[in-house]
């Protein structure tokens, strides 16, 4: 064995050595707003309500930077409602020079040489203890907070983990949920959750270069379908249904085996067609749809209706991360989704939208929309997107409030919980009941029907290129201890972390082959090449001690067995 440290053959210069690197942003009005409260603050908690597409992880990746950089704080802990979005904000904060870990977990621990780490709720219930260690020195960033009220376990394990972190920043862009159950580190008064700021909808319109207008495109239809109860049903949307049979006819309408959703669908095709032609060619088109069988279903219609193949993603398939990623990456004109592209998921190509799933809540119609609402700024002052919907009342009316700015009230929760209640009633009646339920036909009437706008919206954002916007250029400080994320993406386009990652999987495999090459046994010559780096555990290994760990690997492999 090698006595000494053996230097990999392509080193990079080690963080204290490597260059300064100067860093901007330009924020949005609001953002530099908000920032500026939550300074003069001076609170624990701050609540952000934002719209989708605003910029609120701008807003929190830039508070976090100032507050390490100001020495506030030691480390950054990110909490997500779901996996897919741990990736994302650890790409969002590697811009930021910060190096986030979404691959954390209470076993592997966290490398010191790193900013922080995402993490998710669900995650937090089963490592609340642990993670209350790191928070002691932390700033907390909690991605749509209101996510903390999904399961009471949750909740209770936000506290037991942040509730010593010096300070807590929770954002929110779509509405709160509205029950008996108030939601950890959030201001109530009289029963009103109260954000410290609101960045609604209609501001953001009227403000320009933040959010697209959306239009919703209402489409009619006659739907004839034999009830679970054997009656023979005959309506259209206009028609006054009692709440069973106006489920039955949504749920007709958006049947694969009528005439309603492929008209639908050659209509939603042909616009996104029209935004391709007229200067976007890589716009994209999401389809909701309600569950898998359906969603297969979907695509197997834009493909013999319109010739366009369709990517289908859904929440059984363990590649649906990386899929959507791929397809945000991509031109490819169609992604047919069941519950998979929800809150923070950044797709901002996508320009046309069809909600196809019998979901019809406000929180979720609200999730929708906020797919297809975020401003590209290369495409210039006009990007209207569009929501294909069935002219069902209740989705109307969704429409129609999509700029109201819905607090979470504690006080509403006997209208809201006989709401949810009565969708939990009709999705079991659904379940049991579906032999019973046959669709006989549904035509869509009137595909150029009036569209539902935003109260704001008008034949031209506004622009702001008159006014003088220096003042939201701002200088992000240097980053204490020599920590900063100075590693640029290396010529395979990898983040910091993909390297790590990439190093710590080299890392596992010198060592199998070592385990071969010496005949010891694997416990003992990973304890070898933990020694010479002078680590522990590979988990807690820095950037430099992997590569000095991987490089000894290296040199014993070639040496005699």
């Amino acid at each position: 064995m090698f006595a000494e440290h053996a230097r990999p053959r392509h080193r990079a210069l080690p963080h204290s050595m490597a260059p300064p690197m100067a860093r901007t942003v330009r924020l949005r009005p609001w953002q530099k707003a908000a920032l500026e409260k939550l300074h003069a603050s001076g609170a624990g908690d701050f609540l952000a309500v934002a719209t989708p597409g605003a910029g609120k992880t701008t807003f929190a990746l830039t508070a976090a930077r100032q507050a390490l950089a100001g020495g506030w704080m030691r480390r950054v802990v990110v909490v997500t409602p779901t996996a897919h979005l741990k990736a994302q904000w650890a790409q969002a904060a590697a811009r930021f020079d910060l190096e986030l870990d979404p691959a954390w977990s209470p076993r592997a621990g966290l490398a010191p040489d790193t900013h922080g780490l995402v993490t998710t709720y669900q995650q937090v219930a089963t490592a609340g203890q642990k993670l209350a260690a790191l928070a002691e020195h932390a700033f907390v960033i909690f991605d749509e907070v209101h996510h903390a009220a999904d399961e009471r376990a949750w909740g209770d394990a936000l506290v037991e983990a942040f509730v010593d972190a010096p300070q807590r920043l929770s954002l929110s862009g779509t509405p709160f949920r509205s029950d008996t159950r108030g939601i950890p580190f959030v201001r109530y008064v009289a029963d009103e959750a109260v954000a410290d700021y609101e960045y609604g909808y209609g501001q953001a319109l009227e403000d320009g270069r933040v959010v697209r207008p959306i239009y919703f495109p209402l489409v009619d239809g006659h739907m004839e379908w034999t009830a679970p109860d054997g009656s023979v049903n005959s309506a259209t949307f206009a028609d006054e249904l009692d709440r069973d049979r106006a489920s039955q006819r949504l749920r007709t309408a958006l049947s694969v085996e009528g005439e309603w959703l492929p008209a639908v669908l050659s209509q939603a095709d042909a616009r996104l067609r029209e935004i391709r032609a007229e200067g976007q060619p890589d716009a994209g088109g999401l389809v909701i749809a309600t569950d898998q069988d359906h969603a297969r279903g979907i695509a197997r219609i834009l493909r013999n209706r319109t010739g366009a193949h369709a990517m289908v993603v859904t929440s059984d398939d363990k590649t649906a991360s990386k899929r959507i990623a791929q397809f945000a990456a991509s031109d490819a004109p169609w992604i047919v989704a069941v519950r998979m592209v929800s809150e923070g998921v950044d797709i901002p190509r996508l320009r046309v939208g069809v909600f196809a799933t019998t979901t019809t809540t406000e929180l979720f119609f609200r999730q929708a929309v906020g797919r297809l609402v975020r401003w590209t700024s290369s495409l210039g002052r006009t990007q209207p997107a569009f929501l294909f919907i069935p002219d069902d009342a209740r989705l109307r009316a969704r429409a129609h409030q999509i700029a109201d700015q819905r607090r979470h009230s504690l006080a509403k929760a006997e209208r809201d919980l006989a709401e949810r209640d009565a969708a939990a009633l009709d999705s079991l009646r659904d379940k049991e009941q579906m032999s019973l339920f046959s669709v006989i036909s549904a035509v869509a009437l009137d595909t150029e029907a009036s569209e539902i706008r935003p109260a704001w919206a008008s034949e031209h954002v506004i622009d702001h290129d008159d006014i003088d916007d220096e003042h939201l250029v701002i200088d992000l400080p240097p980053l204490p201890g020599g920590r900063a994320a100075s590693r640029e993406a290396d010529d395979g386009g990898r983040s910091k972390h993909q390297q790590r990652r990439l190093l710590r999987d080299k890392n596992a495999e010198y060592a199998k082959a070592l385990v071969q090459h010496t005949g010891l046994a694997h416990a003992r010559v990973n304890a070898e090449l933990n020694r010479m780096a002078g680590v522990d555990r590979i988990a807690d290994a820095t950037f430099e001690q992997l590569e000095r760990r991987l490089a000894f690997a290296e040199r014993w492999l070639r040496s005699p067995a």
